[in-house]
């Protein structure tokens, strides 16, 4: 019960901060309470044409496809809205020829039903496809069964599209950008912590196996934020198609935004191969021992570079930053990972087991160091 109530409450806390965060500012909880309002706005105007002016015999239709139809973005309420057409229109047209035909809605049901789930795992029907199987009912379960109906039933369809693909469209059409900004800085900021959160522990010889898995697990979510990233990217690009207002309003997310896709992704993978090192080293797997501290003290040097050029990269690729002080940052950067070659040779000269550990970290540091400064010098 304890437990319970705790959970419950960590609920409430979460959804009072999402009413604070959407009244205090721009941002994903105001993008989707704009779009609950938007849908339920969608469904008010197609009612009041079908249900209370036109009296229409099955007016639910109306409101039921434009608010299904409100969707996260412009393309993605046109091409939903055609597929869900497409996929009642069959429903609707075979349960009525069926349910003609033989007479009887029970028999009617048994072979019209399995053909309407069948189509609706057509491909070209995507998500939309289970509206055959939902439109064959609506027609199959009416004790009134005619051409006259199903084609009123049709046309609710088509209203309730119209509604919903217009008021998503016209009305503060949903666009992505600041998402994929916000999703990138977070990666980045996330890369900083891991890479800074590791040079201390090196520089302060103060690590155990507990915190070099912690430090592996952060790893390992940076590369799942950096996932998210590029996931946001493409919601962006496509918020922008068919947006009669977005492209006016906001540019497409331009080489910058694939660039730091990319950079943050070889972050993240060799995060993720230095954290492991670590972890291993921590937990004396095949016998590895602790980095020299003549090789740990560099290290956690060119971490700190890495970690300062990683924060600066993100600034300067939205405008924030300045290019010479992230070329600064990147020489810096090149000649701690200088130095770390050379202190290694001299370092650990009678032991293999030392050798490969030491080795491992700078094979990794190498690979991290020469992503920076490529995409650093692009614009030299």
């Amino acid at each position: 019960m304890r437990a319970t109530g705790h959970k419950a409450r960590r609920g409430y806390d979460a959804a009072v901060d999402a009413v604070r965060r959407a009244c205090a500012a721009p941002g994903r909880e105001r993008d989707l309470a704009v779009q609950a309002v938007k849908a339920a706005l969608a469904a008010w105007v197609a009612w009041a044409v079908v249900g209370w002016w036109l009296q229409a015999p099955m007016a639910f239709v109306a409101p039921w496809v434009a608010v299904v139809l409100v969707q996260s973005t412009v393309y993605r309420s046109l091409a939903h809205g055609l597929q869900q057409l497409a996929a009642i229109a069959f429903g609707t047209v075979v349960a009525t020829a069926g349910a003609l035909a033989l007479g009887n809605a029970m028999a009617a049901m048994a072979l019209v039903l399995p053909v309407a789930v069948l189509v609706g795992n057509w491909r070209q029907l995507g998500s939309q496809g289970i509206y055959a199987a939902t439109g064959a009912l609506f027609v199959l379960t009416d004790p009134n069964v005619g051409v006259t109906g199903s084609a009123a039933r049709i046309a609710e369809a088509v209203f309730g599209a119209l509604v919903g693909i217009a008021v998503n469209a016209l009305i503060r059409p949903p666009v992505y950008l600041r998402d994929t900004r916000a999703a990138l800085e977070d990666a980045a900021g996330e890369a900083h912590t891991v890479l800074t959160s590791v040079a201390e522990g090196l520089r302060e010889d103060e690590w155990d196996a507990h915190r070099a898995e912690g430090w592996h697990d952060r790893a390992l979510r940076l590369r799942r934020l950096v996932d998210q990233a590029r996931s946001s990217l493409g919601w962006t690009r496509e918020s922008l198609r068919v947006n009669p207002f977005g492209r006016r309003r906001r540019r497409s997310p331009g080489q910058a935004y694939d660039d730091a896709v990319a950079v943050l992704d070889y972050v993240a993978v060799h995060a993720a191969g230095v954290t492991r090192t670590v972890m291993e080293v921590a937990e004396q797997k095949r016998g590895a021992p602790r980095p020299d501290p003549r090789i740990a003290g560099p290290y956690a040097i060119f971490l700190c570079r890495a970690a300062e050029a990683i924060h600066l990269y993100a600034r300067t690729r939205f405008g924030d930053g300045s290019e010479e002080e992230l070329r600064d940052t990147v020489g810096r950067l090149d000649e701690a990972l200088n130095a770390l070659r050379e202190q290694l040779p001299g370092s650990v000269p009678n032991d293999p087991e030392a050798l490969a550990v030491h080795g491992a970290l700078l094979a990794q540091a190498g690979r991290l160091a020469e992503q920076l400064p490529r995409d650093a010098r692009r614009g030299e």
